[in-house]
């Protein structure tokens, strides 16, 4: 099993550059998609996310449970996308979020397909202004950390431009 984290701004590449990582990998793959459409722009954005894929991708929407998703297709190889939205979601739910990052790494570590994780950098910004914000800048982060120690490789992204950190 192989697990790489892909980090990057918002429309740095991210996704682009983690879908490109299964060219070489068996087919099907498994699209865990973590947004939720509550308004026309996030439909949108997804709908953009979805375009880009061909038939070769399976998607299965996941935005709280993403343990059991990645448990169930263990040795299917697979590409969260993305952990700041099921961060989000869960933090707006007022789930346990150590928790739910214990359980990820749990379903990480028996998983036998190679599993490709994108995210938000959200730290290298200012200092959130408020509770809520500054608890998820702080969620992400730990999260982040937690996964990269895991991770066989992390990249981060920048003006479409994948670099390698680990």
């Amino acid at each position: 099993m192989s697990l790489t984290l892909v980090l990057g701004g918002a429309r740095s590449g991210k996704s682009r550059h983690a879908e490109s990582l299964f060219t070489a990998l068996p087919q099907p793959w498994l699209y865990l998609a973590t947004a939720q459409a509550f308004d026309d722009e996030m439909r949108e954005r997804i709908a953009t996310h979805r375009e880009r894929r061909g038939a070769e991708w399976q998607t299965v929407e996941a935005p709280l449970d993403l343990p059991a998703a990645l448990l169930r297709a263990r040795t299917q190889p697979a590409l969260v996308d993305c952990l700041t939205l099921w961060l989000s979601n869960l933090l707006l739910g007022e789930r346990d979020l150590d928790a739910a990052a214990n359980a990820l790494e749990t379903a990480l570590m028996q998983r036998t397909a190679a599993t490709v994780l994108v995210s938000n950098e959200v730290g290298l910004g200012i200092v959130p202004d408020n509770a809520l914000a500054r608890r998820f800048r702080d969620a992400a982060g730990t999260l982040h950390q937690r996964l990269a120690a895991r991770a066989d490789r992390v990249v981060f992204t920048v003006a479409g431009l994948p670099m390698v950190v680990k």
